[in-house]
């Protein structure tokens, strides 16, 4: 099962749970791209702090497969306006 699955089980099992807490700040300033202290994992207990840590990984590959994405569809795009004016 993946990081985010796992977070968002947990979150909302229990969200006045601390880790839970942190875990929320963290994804919302992940999706937000806002500051957030790293300092603050350091209060999760081992096995929130290694899901935190998880999290960071997977949200690092989807914004690469996201930008990966985009730059096909722009190809895509440029590829049908380059044949659409060769018809011309």
């Amino acid at each position: 099962m993946n990081a985010i699955k796992v977070a968002r089980r947990f979150i909302e099992t229990d969200p006045a749970n601390e880790s839970a807490k942190i875990l929320a700040q963290l994804v919302l300033a992940l999706e937000s791209e806002h500051s957030f202290e790293l300092v603050t994992l350091y209060s999760l207990d081992y096995k929130s702090f290694q899901l935190a840590m998880d999290i960071l990984k997977e949200w690092r590959l989807d914004r690469y497969y996201a930008s990966k994405s985009k730059l096909f569809d722009l190809s895509l795009q440029v590829t049908e306006l380059d044949k659409s004016s060769s018809s011309n």
